[in-house]
C-alpha cells in the first residue's frame, strides 16, 4: 500500500465490543495511519508487509 487511508475510529473495523473495550482500556483512541491501513487487511486474513517509522503502532496493529 503506497498511501494511508483516511483514519476513522477503531469502531469502523467491525471489531467485537469486547475487543473495542480492550482497545479503549489500553488508551488507544484512534488508529494511526499504519494501523488504519493494516487492520482491515489482517481482518480479511490477507498476508501483509507493512513498513512505517518506529513508534507508529505497527506491533499494536498486529496484536
Amino acid at each position: 500500500m503506497d498511501s494511508a487511508p483516511a483514519v476513522a475510529g477503531f469502531d469502523s473495523f467491525g471489531l467485537s465490543p469486547a475487543v473495542l473495550k480492550a482497545i479503549q482500556e489500553q488508551g488507544y483512541e484512534t488508529p494511526t495511519p499504519i494501523q488504519a491501513a493494516c487492520i482491515p487487511e489482517l481482518l480479511a486474513n490477507r498476508d501483509l508487509l507493512g513498513q512505517a517509522q518506529t513508534g507508529t503502532g505497527k506491533t499494536a496493529a498486529f496484536a
